[in-house]
């Protein structure tokens, strides 16, 4: 018996023959309804927007750093009081920035001798704003970086030698002792002042030439710890450096040796008036005795 299927094809279909695939529309992408601003607004490149390598939380608080206006504050801890996002995140973000040019931090010290970081924020990271010749510093020119060569990551960089300290007219062991303990007790009052041998021999004479000037080891320690920045020490030793040398204290006033007193004899009786009085062994009557002898004679 002849079976069919009616529903199999008569035969196999070819390329041709198929139906072309039909286009697909991507109904689910974001559709822009954009309103020109007029105020209050900032202009943002899509290379940090649209970055490829920075993290959403990178992007977001470039993005934020860019709106703030000058001086506003920038640290980790106001950012954190400012966002939900704790410290850690937040100091990674900024790592992010500044590892991709975005963020650039500046350390300069005051004339007090405290160690300030600024922050520069750049909206272009190839290029530097420098202000032009026309007076108008509204508009800047943008000239590009020079690349410059850096040491390889694995090849420590030289340091650069501490600042002079001042030095004491007596190097006695004792002086330079106490100088050396007082150096050494820093760490106990901030932990960032942890000094190594070579930094605290090269500020015991700084230190000693402190204390031949009549300044107590307490006042010394206030001078050296006292009004520190809060950022971490990149040389504890070159900060105390300088402020052994730019506070020095005046030498104290010269104070003239005192006059010795006045020898005291021993006690004798008077051959005139048997009266007790001092005077030296040659002397045999008292002064009254002596100044009657002279008016009679």
């Amino acid at each position: 018996m002849d079976t069919r299927n009616p529903s199999a094809p008569p035969r196999a279909q070819s390329a041709d023959d198929a139906d072309p695939p039909r286009p697909r529309h991507h109904t689910g992408g974001v559709i822009h309804e954009n309103t020109r601003h007029t105020t209050r607004f900032v202009v943002i490149g899509n290379h940090l927007a649209q970055h490829a390598e920075l993290s959403l939380l990178a992007i977001g608080l470039g993005c934020h750093i860019q709106s703030l206006p000058g001086g506003a504050p920038v640290d980790i801890k106001s950012l954190a009081a400012r966002f939900t996002e704790g410290t850690t995140r937040i100091a990674a973000a900024l790592r992010e920035l500044e590892a991709h040019g975005y963020l650039r931090r500046e350390r300069t010290r005051t004339p007090t001798g405290r160690i300030v970081t600024r922050t520069v924020s750049c909206n272009q990271p190839r290029h530097r704003r420098e202000a032009t010749d026309t007076g108008c510093p509204e508009q800047p020119t943008l000239t590009p970086l020079r690349r410059t060569s850096r040491p390889h990551p694995h090849v420590p960089r030289p340091r650069k030698a501490l600042p002079a300290v001042p030095r004491p007219s007596c190097t006695a062991p004792a002086l330079l002792r106490t100088a050396t303990d007082l150096l050494a007790g820093l760490s106990r009052h901030d932990p960032r002042l942890l000094l190594s041998e070579t930094d605290t021999a090269h500020l015991a004479p700084g230190v000693a030439a402190w204390l031949e000037r009549d300044v107590s080891p307490t006042a010394v320690r206030h001078a050296l710890t006292t009004d520190l920045p809060e950022e971490p020490l990149y040389r504890p030793a070159a900060l105390l450096a300088h402020r052994l040398a730019a506070q020095l204290p005046p030498p104290p006033p010269y104070r003239a040796p005192s006059t010795p007193p006045p020898p005291r004899f021993e006690m004798r009786n008077c051959d005139g008036c048997d009266r007790a009085f001092r005077a030296p062994e040659t002397e045999t009557r008292c002064r009254d005795c002596r100044t009657a002898a002279a008016t009679h004679s």
